[in-house]
């Protein structure tokens, strides 16, 4: 191997080594969950807790179970709602079973349009996850239902609360927690204030409702949480499912 070929491995192995550690750093260093300085520093942390919903229905990897909305653009007539088999496939008219397990919504739509293009002239094929077993979110504390929600095409925190059967007297609408993992695996709390929003009276500003990703945990307290940080390590811990949201490359 010649030195330049040499180097360029070296700096490649260096590369992965930094990337597979970033997530073993943090975890030996035990910073707070809503530590910011830590998240500007790690790799791990993917940033905003509202700036990846798109992204995760785009990568999501449809499942055995999925409810499934599959549409027909210019021929209304084949729309149709299917569930995944336990086996990953699908029975549609005209072209039977397609495998559907592994693949994302668009993936499925490009496979299901190739499928149709010797019975359709222009299928455009569209496919919806309606709804999914293993895309839930939890609501916890001051509801009347407290537990897991299925999890519905852009949920909000009110639509999750209103799923778990509304506030409940003494509920603070304004001190609610939003608690999502990153790409390591560590849980960050973010406070909500909706009282505005749901009409309450309130001295808060308020703020706009907030869209929810699979495995997101509300937490509706009776009173102002002061700590956010220490609360997510003292109520979460080992709570909520701990796989990332992210890969790690």
């Amino acid at each position: 191997m010649s030195k330049p070929t040499r180097a360029a491995f070296g700096r490649a192995v260096l590369l992965l080594a930094l990337l597979l550690g970033g997530c073993a750093a943090r975890d030996s260093r035990g910073d707070s969950p809503v530590d910011s300085q830590a998240q500007t520093e790690t790799p791990c942390i993917t940033g905003s807790h509202y700036a990846s919903v798109s992204d995760q229905d785009r990568n999501y990897k449809i499942q055995p179970g999925d409810d499934l909305a599959i549409s027909f653009y210019l021929n209304p007539e084949f729309d149709t709602d299917v569930t995944v088999r336990p086996d990953g496939k699908i029975g549609l008219k005209l072209v039977g079973d397609q495998q559907a397990r592994g693949l994302t919504p668009a993936e499925l739509s490009a496979e299901l349009d190739k499928a149709y293009s010797t019975e359709l002239r222009d299928p455009g094929v569209s496919v919806l996850v309606k709804s999914s077993p293993s895309r839930v979110v939890y609501v916890q504390g001051q509801v009347d239902r407290p537990g897991a929600v299925p999890l519905q095409p852009d949920m909000t925190a009110l639509a999750a609360i209103a799923q778990a059967g509304g506030l409940s007297d003494g509920a603070n609408p304004d001190a609610i927690v939003l608690i999502r993992r990153d790409m390591c695996g560590q849980p960050h709390g973010e406070e909500l204030q909706l009282g505005a929003v749901l009409g309450h009276k309130t001295d808060s500003p308020g703020q706009e409702d907030v869209e929810l990703l699979p495995g997101d945990l509300l937490v509706v307290p009776r009173s102002k949480i002061s700590n956010i940080g220490l609360f997510v390590k003292q109520y979460v811990k080992d709570l909520i499912p701990i796989q990332p949201y992210l890969p790690i490359l």
